[in-house]
């Protein structure tokens, strides 16, 4: 047992905390230098994603804001204020564009804010799509969230988890 301090103000400092591991991106071979991976009316390479993004876009477009945030804002968040915007404006192009420009700005895809406007404005189904299918093709899953995707990339490559067994193992 520790002796008591009379005095009550010293306190033992906390222990250390670890730094969390950095997050390593997956690389980009699959992604032509400087461009889409995959065209505008592509919807039908993922079937799934073009019916969810058809009837609940906001969905497809908060999995995909919470990647391109990289966490900063969850999907949640993002889909619901796309959802609220829709309601109270029945349009969302000028914001969801924004989230593609983010999208090139970090994969450096040639194209202009202008661009990405008109396009959530006459094609903004299309775009989310073609944005959800960027992702995967660049290494991630929008469909798990930023958290799942970052504790994914900073396994070391060829380094499998074994599963845990809940209380230990017992006789």
């Amino acid at each position: 047992m520790a002796p008591r301090n009379s005095g009550g103000n010293s306190k033992a400092p906390p222990p250390p905390v670890a730094a969390p591991p950095p997050v390593v991106f997956p690389p980009e071979a699959s992604a032509p230098p400087g461009g889409w991976t995959t065209g505008l009316c592509g919807c039908f390479d993922n079937p799934l994603n073009c019916l969810i993004t058809c009837f609940c876009p906001c969905i497809t477009f908060g999995q995909n804001a919470e990647i391109i945030d990289r966490g900063g804002t969850s999907c949640a968040c993002a889909g619901l204020t796309c959802c609220l915007i829709f309601h109270c404006f029945g349009c969302t192009y000028w914001y969801t564009c924004t989230y593609r420009t983010k999208l090139r700005g970090h994969h450096s895809i040639p194209g202009g804010e202008c661009a990405d406007c008109c396009l959530h404005y006459w094609c903004e189904l299309c775009a989310i799509c073609q944005e959800y299918r960027e992702l995967k093709n660049r290494g991630f899953d929008p469909s798990i969230g930023w958290a799942a995707n970052a504790e994914r990339m900073s396994r070391p490559v060829g380094v499998t988890v074994p599963p845990s067994i809940p209380g230990g193992m017992v006789r």
